[in-house]
Formats: C-alpha cells, sequence, structure tokens
C-alpha cells in the first residue's frame, strides 16, 4: 500500500499509477513521507483497540460457540449456543450487560500490543519499499503477523480464559475461572512459570500469520484497485472502507480454522507436568478436531467470526488508514 501525501497505492498491484502521482514506499523510513516506527504502533494501536470495544461481545460469542462440543460427535451434546443472535441474548440474559464485556481489559491489552507490533512493523517494512516485490506484501503481512502474535500472546491467553467463563447453566470448555485480568495472570504464572503464559503460542502464530497476510495485503491491493476505478475522490474515507469491507470477507474465510484451533488450545486445561490435557499441539488438535467432530468442526462459530472480524476489519482498517494519513500530512 504506497502512500502519497494523499493517497496510498498497493506495493504490489497490477497497473501503472497516474503521473502526477508519486508513491512513497520509496521514501526511506524517517523520511518526511514516512512515520516513525513508535507513531506507526501506536496509530495502529489506537485504531484496533477503537475496535475491539464494539465487536468484544462477538469475540465472547465466538469463543462459547467454538469451545462448544468439544471433542464430542455432534448430536451428543446439549446445544447452548445456537447462533449469533440467540447466543448474544443469552449471555446477555444470564451473566448481564457486563458478561458481554468479559474479557474486554485482556482483549484491549491483546489489540494494542498485536496490532501495534503488526501494522507498525507493516508500514516500516512498506515504506523501506521491502513489499514492492513480488508477494512482498503477503509476506511482510505473515511476519509481522507472527511477531505480533508471539508479543501479545499471554494476553490473549486470559482474554480466551475469562471470555469462556460463566455460570454452570451455560458453561462450554474447561472453566479457569479467574477473578480478574491480574488474577489470571499471576496463576498462570505461579502454576506454570513464565512459559505458561506463552501457552496456545503454536496455534496463535499460523492463526495470525494467515489472518494478517489476507487483511494487509488484499486491503492494500482493494484500496489501490478502488482508488484507480475513481470511485470516489482521492482524499475520501470511502475509499478506505471499501478496501477494509473487502479485506474482512477474505479474513473471515480464510482465518476461522485456526481460529478454532487456536481457542482450543489456549483454553484446555493442564496437568500436573504442565502439559495440555486435550492436545498437544497444533497438529494434534486439528487430527483430533478433524476426526471428532468432522471437518466442519474447524469452522464452528463461522458466522460470528465473520459478523465480527468483517466490521473489526472495516474499523480498525479505516481508523488506522485515516490516522495515518492525518498523521503523514502534519509531520510532512
Amino acid at each position: 500500500m504506497p502512500i502519497t501525501q494523499h493517497i496510498n497505492f498497493p506495493t504490489d498491484s497490477q497497473f501503472n499509477p497516474q503521473p502526477s502521482i508519486t508513491p512513497l514506499t520509496r521514501a526511506p523510513p524517517g523520511s518526511a513521507h514516512s512515520l516513525r516506527p513508535p507513531l506507526d504502533f501506536t496509530l495502529g494501536a489506537l485504531a484496533c483497540c477503537g475496535a475491539c470495544v464494539f465487536t468484544n461481545p462477538l469475540e465472547v460469542v465466538k469463543t462459547r460457540l467454538q469451545l462448544q462440543g468439544e471433542l464430542q460427535t455432534h448430536g451428543s451434546y446439549q446445544r447452548h449456543y445456537r447462533g449469533v443472535g440467540q447466543a448474544l441474548w443469552l449471555v446477555g440474559r444470564t451473566d448481564g450487560i457486563r458478561g458481554l464485556q468479559k474479557g474486554l481489559t485482556a482483549a484491549l491489552l491483546y489489540q494494542g500490543l498485536m496490532n501495534g507490533v503488526r501494522l507498525g512493523f507493516f508500514s516500516y517494512v512498506e515504506a523501506s519499499g521491502l513489499t514492492a516485490v513480488p508477494c512482498g506484501s503477503l509476506i511482510a503481512g505473515a511476519t509481522a503477523g507472527a511477531l505480533g502474535a508471539f508479543i501479545a500472546s499471554p494476553a490473549y491467553l486470559v482474554k480466551t480464559h475469562l471470555q469462556a467463563q460463566t455460570v454452570k447453566a451455560i458453561a462450554v470448555g474447561h472453566q479457569h475461572n479467574h477473578q480478574s485480568v491480574s488474577s489470571a495472570f499471576l496463576s498462570i504464572y505461579q502454576r506454570e512459570g513464565i512459559l505458561g503464559l506463552w501457552r496456545g503460542v503454536n496455534g496463535a502464530v499460523p492463526r495470525v500469520m494467515v489472518g494478517s497476510a489476507a487483511q494487509l495485503a488484499t486491503f492494500s491491493s482493494a484500496k489501490g484497485w478502488v482508488t484507480h476505478a475513481q470511485w470516489f475522490s482521492p482524499q475520501s474515507w470511502l475509499t478506505a472502507l471499501t478496501a477494509a469491507m473487502i479485506s474482512g470477507v477474505v479474513v473471515a474465510i480464510t482465518m476461522t480454522p485456526f481460529d478454532v484451533i487456536s481457542t482450543r488450545l489456549y483454553n484446555q486445561p493442564v496437568d500436573e507436568f504442565k502439559r495440555g490435557r486435550l492436545y498437544s499441539g497444533f497438529m494434534d488438535c486439528l487430527m483430533k478436531v478433524t476426526s471428532t467432530e468432522g471437518v466442519l468442526g474447524l469452522y464452528k462459530g463461522m458466522t460470528p467470526v465473520f459478523v465480527r472480524l468483517a466490521p473489526h476489519t472495516v474499523l480498525s482498517m479505516l481508523l488506522w488508514d485515516v490516522m495515518r494519513q492525518r498523521a503523514l500530512h502534519y509531520t510532512s
């Protein structure tokens, strides 16, 4: 997504920009046409945290649906959650309105760390011109996602535990019974040590690599395509909005199986040897889910994944793009 003072163009687009527009990806980091990494980190974190506040209830529902019927054949378990609307109503009625925002603090911490690193790193690589090579956007997006997922993994672990917690009548998956975000971090550390805070990271890294590569590459390409089509004025926020909507659909389709595996790995209980009681790792989880729940088990919660990811992608990408354009305008 090369950037000019007014417009972003994708680095791997298949069209030639108009002569009056100079791609900014050729400008070195720190130049007048690129943002300093700390500022890019902050803008990426703020954009995704802002989106998270609105989409966290859907994340709660998604987590419950993905844990429902864990390693059980279809029809052999009670289905408390039957869809997005019914699940939102059930959680709100049982846990109260605050129950729909369970794990919000941990979710904001995760979004701030993961996306600050992810978007900041991608922007820095893009400004260096490295995304101009074939598949550069995909590789940069995947690398940025892996780095962000690893750093923010402890926050995602706690977020998953807290969002799965509820009263016994509608509980699914293992219940960790944490009292707060801080007590969750403390209890995990006391029980499993520092490495315990990174339990499930082997599922998170491929999940975010796939999602990040799909999101950033498609957003970049779609934005350039929409800009080239001249549907809107060059500085219109509708360009970023349209590109983000296209990106959200692609992310939801590609990311759901990885999301299910990641949720299962993060939420599973551990034994006295600090090993997972249900899964030994990513491939073990993949094989067990498909053998007991079928291939469709990997798409549990597909609807809330899409319903959450689409607006989250739209909001975060739109906010990020608008704030970066403003920042570039003032810094240049």
